[in-house]
């Protein structure tokens, strides 16, 4: 039975936020890994290199169409809500068995968040949404040929625990001051013009 499957790793920008890349109209520039292919992932499944190819070529119309939006957290849905979008997706390509995509962060209401995490630095999750169903072979759920890959989404959190990669010796501070520091932006983003209805 088909399943909203979504898989997320920590996105780490390829290209330095310091290094101003911009899109023609401004907007912030990011590049990182979106997905890996034959590869067991951190919620236990393993996706077939030929059933993520052809999905990706897929989705590399959608990329030229200039429609691949994404939002910033997602909901367990197959459709994109256009009032929570962050960002799109303007180029993809693989390089070995790992798709890089080139996301440009929009000036949405969303992706003025998701661009203040990025110029502080704060870690954020590249997230795949799709639809699909799994065969369990052993320890491994093996994604099977009617998966469908629908959009991806940034997200707070990784939906593995450990995904978020630090030293060894660093302790739960950090990521305590990582979580304040987001909530932080948030709060001073969404109270800027005098009103704040968080509160």
């Amino acid at each position: 039975m088909k399943q909203v499957l979504i898989e997320t790793n920590i996105f780490k920008p390829i290209v330095s936020i310091n290094e101003g890349k911009t899109s023609p109209s401004g907007n912030l520039i990011v590049q990182g890994i979106l997905s890996t292919a034959e590869k067991q992932n951190g919620n236990g499944r393993y996706y077939p290199i030929e059933i993520l190819e052809r999905e990706i070529n897929k989705y590399m119309d959608i990329v030229k169409e200039n429609r691949a939006l994404g939002e910033l957290d997602h909901p367990d849905s197959q459709v994109i809500n256009l009032k929570n979008v962050s960002h799109k997706i303007n180029n993809m390509h693989w390089d070995g068995q790992k798709v890089i995509g080139t996301i440009e962060i929009l000036p949405t209401p969303s992706g003025n968040i998701l661009k203040a995490l990025f110029t502080n630095n704060v870690p954020v999750g590249i997230s795949s949404r799709g639809m699909g169903s799994l065969k369990q072979m052993g320890e491994v759920a093996e994604v099977q040929d009617d998966f469908e890959l629908l959009c991806y989404d940034f997200v707070s959190t990784p939906s593995n625990p450990g995904s978020y990669m630090s030293p060894l010796n660093e302790s739960l501070t950090k990521f305590n001051e990582i979580y304040s520091k987001t909530n932080s932006i948030i709060t001073d983003i969404l109270c800027s013009n005098n009103r704040c209805p968080i509160y």
